[in-house]
């Protein structure tokens, strides 16, 4: 038998002002996918999802569901009419989860990058991780409704990504300064990304609009001037946060706890509940996450929470073991 593990990481979506337009990987924690090929065929499903671990049991077995599997079966169609590849045999995957759901981690992102590199290197590589970035959004509808990339890309590519244009896909990749670090803490709560995206405004006015591209603007000038100063100026976001800051308890406090402690700045990862602050060394990185713990721990929830302190990933989503 062939087995090939893939490994993406947790990433942070819109980075405070960069909405569904910006995201980042960090280096850990992540997800894993096991596939093991068979050459003889099944009858139904080419791929069958023979286990999920760390899921809690919420997590589908159906093929067509689950957003890792449902990403490979995209990408078995998509060799077969483009690359002349007729696979005839049959997938077992594996699914261990090690990011929380509905955490604003990129989670399901995660898993989909994972599973396509891992099939991707398990049927001879016939894929640039270009190409697979668009099955791994492909799978966020599935996960959540929306083909959104700021998860799916940098889960992928690593970096950071800008994503200048969905139709026709076209990213941007940002490497991050050397020193900057990502704290992401994670309340023991739970905000479902359909939830948090019902809460946003269809329609904002001119002024809203000018503020954030002008700290869209900042935040991707500072990133490539290492201008720590002005990437914190930067992290504000007028649209998203106000309506889904309520959704996370004592999330205010957190944020001033962060800032206090020497945050360039703070906001909430993706649709939350996981919040982001950006520090200018991993010392303060690591202080910054105790106060946002421990202001957690205080508020009138009593959140329990973990937290990670990692660069920025410049790798993204890679085979780390295979019996090819």
């Amino acid at each position: 038998m062939k087995t090939v593990t893939g490994f993406a990481s947790a990433t942070v979506g819109n980075v405070a002002c960069g909405f569904d337009v910006l995201g980042f990987a960090i280096t850990e924690p992540g997800d894993e996918v096991i596939l093991t090929l068979h050459d003889e065929p099944r009858s139904g499903s080419p791929v069958t999802i023979t286990s999920i671990s760390g899921d809690g049991g919420a997590l589908p077995l159906d093929p067509k569901k689950n957003t890792s599997s449902f990403v490979v079966l995209k990408f078995l169609e998509y060799i077969r009419s483009t690359k002349g590849i007729d696979f005839k045999g049959h997938i077992d995957l594996e699914l261990k989860k090690h990011l929380p759901l509905s955490s604003g981690m990129g989670s399901s992102a995660a898993s989909a990058a994972a599973a396509l590199v891992a099939a991707n290197e398990l049927l001879g590589s016939p894929c640039s991780k270009m190409e697979l970035v668009h099955f791994a959004i492909e799978g966020e509808r599935v996960a959540c409704g929306s083909a959104h990339a700021d998860n799916a890309a940098p889960a992928m590519l690593g970096n950071f990504i800008l994503i200048r244009s969905y139709h026709p896909l076209d990213l941007i990749t940002i490497r991050p300064p050397k020193d900057l670090f990502c704290t992401l803490v994670h309340p023991h709560t739970e905000v479902k990304t359909s939830f948090a995206r019902s809460v946003l405004p269809k329609s904002i006015p001119l002024s809203m609009a000018i503020q954030q591209w002008g700290n869209v603007g900042a935040l991707v000038s500072g990133l490539l001037m290492e201008d720590y100063d002005l990437i914190g100026r930067a992290l504000v976001d007028v649209v998203a946060e106000p309506k889904r800051a309520p959704l996370i308890p004592g999330f205010n406090e957190v944020k001033q706890a962060a800032l206090d402690a020497g945050a360039l700045g703070c906001s909430i990862a993706g649709s939350g509940p996981s919040v982001f602050a950006f520090s200018s060394s991993r010392a303060t990185a690591e202080t910054v996450g105790a106060a946002m713990q421990e202001t957690f721990k205080l508020s009138k929830a009593e959140l329990d929470s973990d937290m990670w302190v990692s660069p920025v990933c410049s790798q993204g989503a890679r085979v780390i073991s295979s019996t090819l």
